[in-house]
């Protein structure tokens, strides 16, 4: 057995520092895809496919890349050869002065993203079985919002010292990139098998390989993605909110990055109390998910400016539960010889649904505001029957 010389809560937060550094690189960028592309001549469709082409990738790509950690039983390579490709491509997208070349940049670092993923998740939940999965990818994700405001605030300070330049903006970026993989080097060597926290049974199948990749994803784990689909297909995006917004005169277009900051302070906080909940009661706190998602449309949609940033708000709050707790109860259904596969599909399952959720909540808005609002609301209650019917075997 492997002596592991860190605490199942140090190694989280370390996991955390490297989840904030990443998005400080990634998001950072992402803040000014549109504008660079754009700089290289690109057409407004053009950045539409691109970055559409991109979140696809970033999803999709983990039905891959999720039965392959599994298989192979090395998460740590998985890992870290995403974050590579994505601190990699960032600070090089601001050199490039041909377009194909910053298009294929600006998808290679999404795919960044596709490689690590559900290794990252897989090997975030050994820690979370001492910590509380709840706390354990609560505590992840809120570190993660704060790369995600980071990020954003450096480009843009960057960009405005230096006259719109946007080379030295993306190249700070390199240093938290560099910082990312030194940190997963560090955290690699004192626990190389983090599968120990789960129990000495789990690391042997880690380690071996073996048992990892076979088997059917448990029957819970398809009625959960079920409720997940269902829930996802009727949540606005934010950029219809700020749509919206700016429409009707509501808030002017310098404001709305700062309204989404608020959002992304409520997606940490949301996301630490129901992870805390999550561990006293198991999946009923996702209640609160359709709840939530079923009032972003009456009050973001108001007339009131004032109702709506509420509604803004309110859709911060259940991005944090969508991004932190729903991750956790994969854990608690899928044993960890099947965790990376499953955290592939789940991602799958949540993209296509985010996809059609976008269409229709677009398409609605455009045809008729009270109309979205009856089939918003009735779209969640079907997923609180589904959630019903979920039970999570938590250790």
């Amino acid at each position: 057995m492997h002596r592991l010389t860190m605490r199942p809560w140090r190694f989280v937060v370390w996991f955390g520092t490297i989840s904030l550094l990443a998005d400080f690189v990634y998001e950072g960028a992402r803040s000014i895809t549109g504008p660079l592309l754009a700089s290289l001549g690109a057409s407004a469709l053009v950045v539409g496919v691109v970055t559409g082409a991109g979140e696809a990738a970033a999803l999709i790509l983990r039905l891959v890349s999720g039965p392959l950690a599994d298989r192979t039983g090395r998460f740590w390579g998985w890992t870290i050869a995403g974050y590579a490709l994505t601190v990699v491509s960032v600070p090089v997208l601001g050199l490039t002065g041909v377009l194909w070349a910053a298009c294929s940049l600006v998808i290679a670092e999404r795919v960044g993203k596709a490689v690590r993923s559900p290794a990252k998740d897989t090997l975030l939940s050994y820690a979370t079985a001492a910590t509380g999965r709840g706390r354990g990818f609560a505590v992840h994700q809120a570190m993660d919002q704060v790369g995600a405001l980071i990020g954003p605030l450096t480009v843009a300070g960057v960009l405005a010292l230096t006259g719109g330049d946007y080379a030295p903006a993306l190249g700070v970026l390199a240093l938290p990139g560099v910082a990312v993989l030194a940190l997963l080097v560090r955290l690699r060597h004192h626990v190389p098998q983090p599968a120990v926290y789960e129990g000495a049974a789990t690391e042997t199948q880690a380690a071996a390989g073996t048992e990892t990749g076979s088997g059917r994803l448990p029957a819970a784990f398809w009625r959960y993605a079920a409720f997940t689909a269902v829930t996802t297909s009727g949540f606005a995006t934010y950029g219809v909110l700020s749509f919206h917004l700016v429409k009707h005169g509501m808030l002017a277009t310098a404001w709305v990055p700062v309204l989404y900051a608020g959002a992304m302070a409520m997606d940490a906080l949301a996301a630490l109390a129901t992870g805390w909940a999550y561990d006293r009661i198991g999946p009923r706190v996702l209640a609160v998910l359709p709840l939530l998602a079923a009032s972003v449309p009456v009050l973001a949609f108001g007339g009131s400016l004032a109702v709506a940033v509420i509604g803004s708000l309110v859709w911060g709050a259940a991005m944090g539960i969508q991004e932190s707790t729903l991750q956790a109860t994969v854990a608690d259904l899928v044993p960890p010889g099947r965790r990376a596969t499953a955290y592939g599909v789940f991602a799958g399952v949540i993209g296509a649904a985010t996809l059609a959720g976008g269409a229709l909540v677009g398409g609605l808005y455009g045809y008729s505001v009270p109309v979205l609002v009856v089939v918003v609301v009735a779209i969640q209650a079907a997923a609180l029957v589904l959630l019903s019917g979920t039970r999570a075997h938590r250790g």
